[in-house]
């Protein structure tokens, strides 16, 4: 495997804490996995992400699968960061970087990459867009899209 996870590649596995408890990707098999890399809780563009997928509830409900965010912040910012928005996507806590790096998005100073990742049912990464400057993301209609763009199982 090349040094970053790329689409066709399995997912590596990974465990992270996160605030609706530990996740484990292994355990999410059968199901769509979608993972919303971000530089940082309570920053401008971020706040903005997810308070965009929080307004869009209702399309994120409709995508059928598992959403979740993944920054090196630890758990009690994330946890204030969906406090002071009202976010509905739980936050896992990447402190060590391990799993950005291992996903190659990791970054020397923001520490984390704003990127989107799509995992199939079977592990395989199916989706995967990097933000090249970090200033926009993958809105709810965006990663609608990109699931339906998929193969069906």
């Amino acid at each position: 495997m090349a040094s970053k996870a790329q689409v066709g590649d399995p997912a590596p596995d990974f465990e992270l804490p996160g605030t609706d408890g530990t996740f484990r990707l292994s355990e999410h098999r059968g199901e769509r996995v979608i993972m919303l890399f971000y530089p940082g809780d309570n920053t401008a563009v971020c706040t903005k992400q997810f308070c965009s997928y929080r307004d869009d509830s209702a399309e994120i409900k409709a995508l059928g699968a598992t959403v979740v965010g993944i920054s090196h912040q630890d758990l009690a910012s994330h946890e204030k960061f969906i406090a002071n928005n009202s976010l509905t996507i739980p936050l896992l806590a990447d402190v060590d970087k391990k799993v950005a790096k291992l996903f190659g998005v990791s970054a020397p100073v923001l520490g984390t990459r704003r990127a989107a990742l799509i995992v199939d049912e079977d592990g395989v990464i199916r989706y995967r867009h990097v933000h090249a400057l970090g200033i926009s993301f993958q809105s709810a209609d965006q990663l609608g899209k990109a699931l339906a763009a998929l193969p069906a199982r």
